[in-house]
């Protein structure tokens, strides 16, 4: 459990400190006056000030913000000051709230491309089906199953890929299967009954599944920097649009809202992924912050699309929105917010109950 607590803070603390200091950096450039940046919520665990600042750690560790001079119309200390946020042009202030997101965005690319160069990318041989590891106590180790080991067939059917042998074992939960191997020059015969577990399909629907308990074998090769910064870029975006069809998909209900994961799932996921290494929590984080920044540009009025949203309003209108229509919308923007996280805190729940912690 603490590792699966100090991970989550990591890779949560990180997100959020990007993304705060993208609207920080703009802000300040722009000339506005940023009275708090605050890594969590209220209320306060303890801050300096720094010029007109005040740095500050807060309690709630899910989420940060900036608080800016002026920031918002309603609010009665507005003077008119240059300084202050709605003094600055709608370009400006667009600029502001969108550096959060992007921020979020670099910094997956420098995440992905720092891996390739310094890990090295994945290389799966696609040919054969060979085994990389083999978990412990799993019923491949107890019928002798050895790294390096090539599946030929699994009951007399030839697979040519891990993918193939893991389709025709997945099928088949608690049964006997017989496995032809190639271990050096020797090939052997040997029966394995599989073990039963549950996942989830895109539906939403608990699955059955039959495993073995070994993983497919890669190694690593060398990228230089070109290269790293090439397929960073790349994975980066292909990461972005994969978020941007999911979310389109829930939408449409091609996909279950059930597969929306929340901070115990996070947290979950950043336990077992510094179990495996830096790399994986990383990488990890990568996803995460991607995510972070897509989700944010949904225009919901609490997120960084809803104030994106409201400045097109104003640029429309020639004026800001009215006091009541922005109370209202940001009413309605939370209560979405406050009822989607009991959504996903509750389909957390859920999988922990089904399938363990």
């Amino acid at each position: 459990m603490i590792v699966e607590v100090l991970s989550f803070v990591f890779v949560l603390g990180l997100l959020i400190f990007v993304h705060e200091l993208g609207h920080f950096s703009v802000a300040k450039w722009c000339g506005i006056r940023v009275e708090q940046f605050s890594l969590g919520f209220p209320p306060k665990m303890f801050g300096i000030r720094r010029g007109d600042t005040e740095y500050r750690i807060s309690w709630i560790p899910l989420g940060g913000y900036v608080k800016m001079a002026g920031e918002k119309p309603e609010e009665s200390e507005i003077k008119g000051e240059p300084y202050e946020f709605m003094s600055k042009p709608i370009w400006q202030r667009a600029l502001v709230i969108v550096a959060g997101p992007v921020m979020n965005y670099v910094l997956t690319f420098f995440l992905l491309a720092g891996i390739y160069l310094f890990q090295g990318k994945a290389v799966v041989d696609e040919s054969r089906a060979v085994v990389g590891s083999v978990l412990n106590d799993s019923p491949a180790e107890k019928v002798g199953l050895q790294p390096k080991d090539v599946v030929l067939a699994v009951n007399d059917s030839t697979v040519h890929s891990f993918q193939e042998m893991y389709n025709i074992i997945s099928k088949r939960p608690g049964e006997e299967l017989k496995l032809t191997l190639g271990r050096g020059s020797d090939t052997l015969n040997t029966f394995v009954t599989t073990s039963s577990d549950t996942v989830l399909n895109m539906k939403g629907d608990v699955e059955v599944v039959g495993k073995i308990g070994v993983s497919v074998d890669h190694t690593y090769e060398p990228m230089a920097l070109a290269a790293a910064v090439s397929s960073g870029f790349a994975m980066t975006n292909y990461f972005g649009g994969m978020i941007l069809k999911f979310l389109s998909d829930l939408i449409t209900g091609s996909v279950s809202s059930r597969l929306i994961g929340g901070p115990l799932f996070i947290a979950q996921a950043a336990g077992q992924a510094a179990k495996e290494g830096l790399a994986s929590l990383l990488f990890l984080a990568a996803i995460l912050s991607v995510n972070l920044a897509v989700v944010n540009l949904v225009p919901i009025p609490v997120l960084d699309g809803g104030q994106l949203l409201f400045l097109a309003m104003e640029k429309i209108r020639g004026k800001p929105v009215s006091l009541r229509t922005r109370a209202i919308m940001q009413q309605v923007g939370l209560v979405f917010l406050i009822l989607l996280i009991i959504f996903v805190t509750k389909n957390d729940i859920w999988r922990i109950n089904l399938f363990g912690w």
